[in-house]
């Protein structure tokens, strides 16, 4: 056995964050003094390891010195400290409106995850997306206008279509949010999402671009241009918070993960 020294990529005050919020979870659960194996610092780096670095619960474990079970009890007690912690949707969009935005941006994402049992009407895997050819479950978010990262939804199983997935999670909030002049940009995923929804029209089958109006065409190029930045957030969550390329946990915990990295980023920013 080799032992070597290692460093955590992680702003010291997001550890210290986590560190207070199991610290006040704890003291919510009258825990007594003592009989955890890990205090809340060393048991925060361990839950941002998993994040940050996407290592095996086993070893992370090992490394903290503590049983695998108890690396998974640690790790899940941190995903749900942090999940609760994630903004609530109307809270969003209403700082939204008051801080003066132009629009938000919706958009969906994959959160992979390992096979999973289950099957859909017409026989096909439900956690499987035709889209990413991949298994997973889809994610609804929003972002800023200039990218920065808002709001998770719930997962659905990865064969969801984003509009539907939409409608179950988001849309009810934006068609108000639209009506006190706030609305959403999205991709034409989204097709029949409703009024406030804005969307690039969709060109004629079997037709080039140019088959549409000069007018429609400059519309959809400023929809798609505004709507870039929000391609961005996907990225800045999975890039930053690795262990949103593949979960390995349940994936019934990918929509408390999401969440969970998305208080993260807040707080890294």
């Amino acid at each position: 056995m080799v032992t070597y020294a290692a460093t955590l990529d992680v702003p010291r005050h997001i550890v210290v964050h986590l560190s207070r919020l199991l610290a006040a979870h704890r003291r919510r659960l009258n825990t007594p003094r003592g009989p955890r194996a890990l205090g809340t610092f060393r048991q925060a780096v361990l839950v941002l390891r998993w994040f940050r670095e996407r290592g095996c619960v086993h070893c992370l474990a090992r490394d903290a010195g503590v049983s695998q079970a108890t690396g998974y009890r640690y790790l899940h007690e941190g995903i749900d400290v942090l999940a609760a912690q994630a903004p609530d949707l109307h809270e969003v969009l209403d700082r939204c409106h008051t801080a003066g935005m132009s629009h938000v941006i919706l958009d969906g994402m994959l959160v992979e995850s390992d096979r999973l049992a289950g099957t859909r009407d017409n026989g096909n895997d439900l956690w499987f997306s035709q889209r990413h050819k991949s298994f997973g479950g889809n994610v609804q978010f929003l972002s800023a206008p200039d990218g920065t990262p808002l709001w998770v939804s719930d997962a659905e199983p990865g064969s969801t279509p984003d509009i539907t997935a939409a409608r179950l999670h988001v849309l009810p909030a934006l068609y108000k949010a639209a009506a006190d002049g706030l609305p959403t940009l999205a991709d034409k995923g989204y097709i029949g999402a409703g009024i406030g929804i804005r969307i690039p029209v969709r060109r004629p089958k079997g037709k080039s671009e140019q088959a549409l109006d000069a007018d429609t065409r400059a519309k959809n190029a400023l929809i798609t241009n505004l709507r870039a930045l929000g391609e961005r957030t996907a990225a800045e969550l999975k890039e930053r918070w690795r262990t949103l390329k593949r979960i390995t946990l349940s994936p019934s915990r990918i929509g408390d993960i999401t969440r969970a990295a998305l208080t993260l980023n807040h707080h890294w920013k």
